[in-house]
């Protein structure tokens, strides 16, 4: 800080510091959350040490510092608000209890309301990697998160067998389904629930009318989503859909076409009890080539798809094309391994806490993948190309160094 009568001389803006200011505040400003909170029926009648607003921003903090306790996430976050010229008062480090009310409080609806507002497909025309003939690329799947061990998470969540005979596994655990775009690995849609419910149960709610998918999309699954009523459920979203069936699956040819693929019907169990007709699909086999790091794979992969007409997506091209739902598996690394780091228990003590930490880790990956995406395009890459790692490295290391400006 300059003495009396000094001029502080201009400083160059550095773009490790545009990251650790921006990376947050751009993507949830502060009127934004205001407005969730109210939506939510959180805001406060009275002041109180730990306003909503801040604590919104100290649960994005204990997604940045998932290995840190509750009070020296508190004391980084503390150190960026301490740096706002609109902050009136130093900030003080709450205790763990009281971080813990507030986050009480909090809730995790506004959590969710605000990954609603953000979450969007980032991708533009000129994105590498995120288009196919026009449509968007986007990818289902499913993961669970180990909680932490408490009477209530047990309860509401369940526990994984063991498989050794014993009643389950070390901790109860969340199953999280979403749909993350394929170019960016932005995570733009999720929901959570039970172990006990499958993934292609949750689903269903990602593929309603308020859902993200619609005209203009591919989206791509494995064979663990194949279901005939939850097919014709995204379809009738107006999205494309190219996911993977099991090998055993019942598939008659009704009409070989010109590319080798060929017109098939699925069904549900309860279709002709209920005067369903079957649901005609088309079907692209393919094997892979010889890869001597690659096991056997005797059977054909066979893919379902909407598109009927080859003309519109040849066979050839789905069969390579299917292998950009991998990308999945590496937006499922950056959140697990990375971002909450490996093998890491969420904190949280109730499914209501553990439901604002899914929602909070889930802005937290959106936010740095927005600012790796935009990254990209200002110069030409493929989002592939950038180190999700090393920028949630950055953003963390100006954190802790006091860099950050989160106003209050």
């Amino acid at each position: 800080m300059p003495r009396a009568g000094q001029v502080k001389p201009p400083v160059q803006e550095r773009l490790s510091d545009r990251i650790a200011i921006g990376v947050l505040t751009s993507t949830f400003p502060p009127e934004l959350i205001d407005r969730v909170v109210a939506e939510s029926g959180r805001t406060q009648q009275r002041e109180r040490l730990l306003p909503a607003r801040v604590v919104v921003w100290l649960v994005l903090a204990m997604a940045l510092f998932s290995g840190q306790a509750y009070e020296e996430v508190a004391r980084l976050l503390a150190g960026g608000l301490g740096w706002a010229r609109r902050w009136q008062q130093w900030f003080r480090v709450p205790s763990t209890p009281a971080i813990a009310k507030a986050r009480a409080r909090l809730g995790a609806e506004p959590l969710r309301r605000l990954f609603v507002e953000v979450a969007r497909p980032l991708a533009t025309p000129d994105t590498t990697g995120a288009w196919y003939r026009g449509w968007r690329l986007l990818a289902v799947d499913g993961t669970t998160l180990d909680v932490a061990d408490t009477p209530a998470n047990a309860a509401a969540f369940g526990r994984p067998g063991s498989g050794r005979g014993e009643d389950g596994g070390a901790f109860p655990q969340v199953r999280v389904v979403a749909v993350a775009e394929c170019g960016t690995h932005a995570i733009i849609d999720a929901a959570m629930g039970p172990l006990a419910k499958g993934e292609t149960t949750l689903a269903v709610g990602l593929f309603g009318e308020a859902g993200t998918l619609g005209e203009g999309v591919l989206l791509l699954a494995d064979r663990l989503f194949v279901d005939a009523n939850l097919w014709r459920q995204a379809a009738a979203t107006g999205a494309q859909l190219v996911w993977r069936t099991r090998t055993g699956a019942v598939l008659p040819v009704l009409e070989l076409l010109e590319d080798g693929s060929y017109l098939s019907q699925i069904s549900a169990a309860t279709d002709r009890r209920h005067g369903v007709a079957p649901t005609v699909v088309r079907v692209v086999e393919y094997t892979l080539g010889n890869d001597p790091g690659r096991p056997a794979q005797p059977a054909p992969y066979r893919l379902l798809t909407t598109i009927g007409a080859p003309g519109q997506a040849p066979a050839a091209d789905l069969a390579a094309l299917y292998h950009q739902r991998w990308e999945f598996a590496t937006t499922l690394d950056e959140l697990k391994t990375h971002q909450r780091g490996p093998k890491v228990v969420l904190r949280s003590r109730s499914p209501e806490m553990v439901a604002q930490e899914v929602w909070g880790m889930l802005l937290v990956h959106h936010a740095i993948r927005r600012l790796l995406h935009q990254a990209a395009l200002d110069h030409h890459l493929d989002p592939d190309r950038l180190s999700f790692v090393r920028s949630l490295r950055v953003v963390r290391r100006q954190v802790t160094t006091g860099q950050a400006a989160i106003p209050p």
